[in-house]
């Protein structure tokens, strides 16, 4: 092979490369992360936050995935049905500034468990578009703090309370749609993608658009947990249609 033609290749190779790069970081939704290992025995502590007007789809579509989901024959080698309350892996419960009513974007109140002092140490926390707080703010941060806390999950305009909380500082991100721009401007230090259903921000933090993408990232993290089967198992038992929670991909 001649010299020009050695270099032709090598040309040509490094160009392919190159594309193959650009078509993984436009489809990419963030980067890839190892599965979670669920417990044999006992509940995932879910901790969904609410503050003044706190969007109801963007923690109610979540809570009820996790609500929902079922494994049969948990916690025993043998695979033998587990007593029925066992079979539930996720307990979710609101945290809230008090536990008081809470006054949702739709006019319904809804009461936390907990405040933000006594809240359990979560596995998983939701936060979807509200108003926040201080208080939760400074939460968020001890949480991610917190080496037991293995998922945070924003959903809509939520991402805002977690780049508030300086935890999207460097890192790929989503919102809803209509407020990708606000987002960049607010916080320029974030990665700003658009067009996807979710994204897997680092290790442990996730964000999705608006609205009804938080089931499917909830979905997606119950995946990630007890595997696909679950996962589908339960969007079955939500009568939940979209399959988008397999891939992260925007349908827009």
């Amino acid at each position: 092979m001649t010299r020009i033609r050695l270099v032709v290749l090598v040309r040509r190779i490094a160009l392919a490369l190159l594309a193959g790069l650009a078509t993984f970081h436009a489809s990419a939704a963030g980067p890839p992360g190892a599965s979670l290992v669920p417990p044999t025995t006992g509940k995932i502590p879910v901790a969904v936050l609410v503050t003044e007007y706190a969007n109801l789809i963007d923690f109610a579509g979540p809570l009820t995935v996790f609500s929902s989901v079922i494994v049969k024959g948990r916690g025993n080698s043998r695979g033998v049905d587990a007593p029925e309350d066992d079979q539930y892996p996720f307990h979710v419960f609101l945290v809230g500034d008090s536990s008081g009513p809470v006054e949702t974007g739709s006019g319904m109140a809804v009461v936390p468990r907990y405040d933000f002092d006594h809240a359990p140490v979560p596995r998983i926390v939701v936060v979807g578009a509200q108003r926040g707080s201080p208080r939760m703010k400074a939460w968020l941060q001890k949480a991610a703090a917190d080496p037991r806390t293995e998922v945070i999950m924003s959903v809509c305009t939520g991402a805002f309370r977690l780049a508030g909380a300086g935890l999207l500082d460097g890192k790929p991100a989503t919102t809803h749609h209509g407020y990708y721009d606000e987002l960049a401007k607010s916080f320029p230090k974030v990665d700003v993608r658009r067009g996807l259903r979710f994204v897997r921000s680092d290790a442990r933090i996730f964000t999705a658009g608006g609205l009804t993408s938080g089931i499917d990232l909830a979905l997606h993290v119950v995946d990630l947990y007890f595997g696909e089967p679950v996962a589908q198992a339960t969007a079955d038992w939500m009568e939940y249609r979209s399959a988008e929670w397999k891939t992260g991909k925007a349908a827009r």
